[in-house]
């Protein structure tokens, strides 16, 4: 059975982007409070790293810790061993709190790289990595996923997203026909998907047999437009509000479920409604966001 998380993200926890942070206590307590059975870790360090800590806060609000994303710079084949360390330091945190379903989600720095930062929604082509930096960045995933396998067994899920070297589904496609499907699986993200130029109906199809893990974002087409057209970067473009509270943007979040149902999916959904620290009401928009999924089945 689908069931539904929130992750500190909807909070202003967003990859290790600086500005004034509620307390992780207020993000769990509100995550329970608004009908969600589970959560991500957050950026290192937000929430305890001490397990017995971390199990007991969790467990005073009757969640699970299903995941966390781990930022790395597998485009640069010197950051491969400390992105190595830096995932298994965050899994091994993981199987001892969340046990063995849970899920490393792997994504190059979303925010700091300029240029592609600056080219967030606007992607070409000619913008993606060349063949030598695609062998690079897929060995980096490579020996990333093997390793947090290997010393904890779980698994790695990918995430496109944008700002980063595999935002669109072109570029999506390129990373999974080069990694081995037992050992790298993808985190569909619907608002990535969709901001990056995609459908995110088609995608679930199309990549169905590597989906792992799922975040339910939407994408305000408004400011999705208004974000190419004046070439706003990533962060930019979350601090507008391009990925709005679920149901009020352009993904079918209807038919998006319909198709997990299709494709036989049993993990997680984890809400994600991107902001900036300080920025939104964040209470109630998980409030509005568990109600819209009520109404749609889940």
């Amino acid at each position: 059975m689908i069931r539904v998380a929130n992750a500190p993200c909807s909070w202003g926890v967003i990859e290790n982007i600086a500005g004034e942070r509620i307390t992780y206590e207020t993000v769990l307590n509100e995550i329970h409070s608004t009908g969600y059975s589970g959560t991500e870790l957050g950026d290192w360090g937000f929430m305890p790293t001490d397990p017995a800590q971390l199990t007991a806060e969790l467990a005073q609000r009757q969640l699970t810790l299903l995941g966390s994303w781990v930022s790395v710079q597998l485009h640069d084949a010197a950051q491969h061993a400390q992105s190595v360390a830096d995932a298994v330091q965050t899994a091994r945190l993981l199987a001892a709190v969340g046990g063995s379903a849970s899920v490393i989600v792997l994504g190059n720095d979303p925010y700091g790289d300029p240029f592609r930062s600056g080219l967030s929604g606007r992607v070409r082509p000619e913008h993606s990595l060349s063949e030598a930096r695609w062998r690079v960045f897929v060995a980096g995933a490579t020996q990333v996923a093997r390793a947090v396998q290997q010393e904890t067994g779980l698994r790695t899920v990918f995430h496109h997203h944008i700002g980063t070297w595999v935002e669109t589904p072109a570029e999506t496609q390129m990373l999974l026909e080069r990694t081995d499907p037992d050992l790298l699986g993808l985190c569909f993200d619907t608002g990535h998907w969709t901001f990056a130029g995609g459908d995110a109906v088609a995608g679930l199809r199309q990549h169905a047999g590597r989906i792992w893990h799922v975040h339910f974002k939407d994408c305000h087409p408004a400011v999705a437009r208004q974000a190419r057209e004046q070439a706003w970067d990533g962060p930019t473009a979350v601090g507008h509000g391009v990925f709005c509270e679920l149901g009020r943007g352009q993904v079918d979040f209807p038919a998006v479920l319909a198709t997990l149902t299709d494709i036989g999916y049993t993990g997680w959904i984890v809400v994600e409604q991107d902001v900036l620290p300080g920025m939104g009401t964040p209470l109630e928009s998980a409030r509005r966001n568990r109600a819209y999924l009520h109404s749609i089945g889940l």
